[in-house]
């Protein structure tokens, strides 16, 4: 058997410093499930989780990675799998952890679960060759994708997912402006937008990331500049109407365009602050053109489910499917860390476990 290694991080520090070590993988307790991980998938949560988060105390030591999938190696002691699994086969993670028993859970809003966190964030997660999980965290892996798909699917469609459809309820023929057309959320929301029948203006910073992002679905892709200049393209695209909805999760550097390109009765729906947490905004803006603004993390577990369910009618020519920009060995992870932090990529990082 190969030797088990995970990344650490003891200590917060730059993108890539997280530091390797061999471990011997853990037996499940009862509901719980050991994966053997093909493969896993960045988000800026490794980021964050490694950097440090002002105001906000990790569990130190822990191991990144929210995103993964792979073999169902051991079963704690009187589990039950989901549906369409089974010891032995394949599997990939719904990255969300909540209690399952309070009456957020018992409703099915288990994002706002008090005790609710997320693998590789508030626990040890997929940066590693090995994982416990909860049992009713696994899904069956989509005919025809291979284990880096699925690890580079859960949390950015569950994300885009929410905010689209349950946050802000779009509407087929609606308009939506996604910043960060190139991002993994970003591009799943092009993808979910054109799915759901609406039209997406997406933003991206070069020309190169505007082609995939048309390839994608978008109707109009506009490179990011001049915020000014781009705001008034956003209103010669509508009419001089604006968006129906704005799909944020850039934060303090897109906020003032995003309020300013949103139309009379739109919707702002943020997931999201990597550009900055803090802004002041006109609040006349927000009132007099009646928009809606909707925080969003995560969402329900069952959206999974449901986004599964939608690939399956149609596995040769899938609605939508994850984006990957590059593929790292487990080995590399620190600098798949640094990669996804310099942002040039389109799509996810993900990880091979050779």
């Amino acid at each position: 058997m190969a030797e088990a290694f995970r990344f650490r991080v003891s200590q917060h520090g730059p993108a890539g410093s997280p530091v390797r070590e061999a471990f011997v993988p853990a037996d499940p307790k009862p509901g719980w499930v050991r994966l053997e991980l093909k493969a896993m998938a960045l988000n800026r949560l490794d980021l964050w989780t490694t950097e440090g988060i002002p105001g906000v105390r990790l569990p130190l030591p822990v191991t990144p990675g929210s995103d993964g999938a792979g073999i169902i190696e051991a079963v704690g002691e009187g589990t039950v799998l989901p549906p369409g699994l089974e010891a032995g086969g394949s599997a990939m993670i719904a990255p969300g952890l909540s209690c399952g028993v309070c009456p957020a859970c018992l409703r099915g809003d288990d994002m706002l679960c008090p005790s609710y966190g997320i693998l590789g964030h508030v626990c040890d997660g997929t940066a590693a060759t090995h994982v416990l999980v909860p049992a009713a965290n696994l899904l069956p892996i989509p005919q025809n994708w291979d284990f880096e798909q699925a690890a580079a699917f859960p949390l950015v469609f569950l994300t885009a997912w929410e905010m689209l459809v349950h946050k802000v309820a779009l509407r087929p023929g609606e308009t939506v402006l996604v910043w960060g057309g190139g991002s993994g959320v970003g591009s799943a929301a092009i993808q979910l937008v054109k799915a759901l029948g609406a039209s997406a203006i997406a933003v991206v910073g070069s020309e190169a990331k505007a082609m995939k992002c048309w390839d994608l679905g978008a109707e109009h892709v506009l490179i990011r500049s001049d915020m000014k200049a781009l705001a008034a393209k956003v209103r010669e695209l509508t009419g001089k109407r604006g968006v129906d909805v704005v799909f944020e999760h850039t934060g303090a550097a897109t906020w003032g365009t995003s309020l300013s390109v949103c139309a009379r009765g739109g919707r702002i729906v943020t997931c999201g602050a990597t550009a900055g947490y803090e802004t002041p905004f006109d609040l006349r803006a927000l009132f007099a053109k009646q928009i809606q603004i909707r925080g969003s993390y995560m969402g329900r577990r069952e959206h999974l489910w449901t986004l599964l369910s939608l690939l399956k009618r149609n596995p040769t020519n899938p609605p939508f499917r994850p984006v990957i920009d590059h593929v790292f060995d487990l080995a590399e992870y620190p600098g798949a860390q640094r990669h996804l932090e310099a942002g040039q990529g389109f799509g996810k990082v993900v990880c091979r476990v050779s």
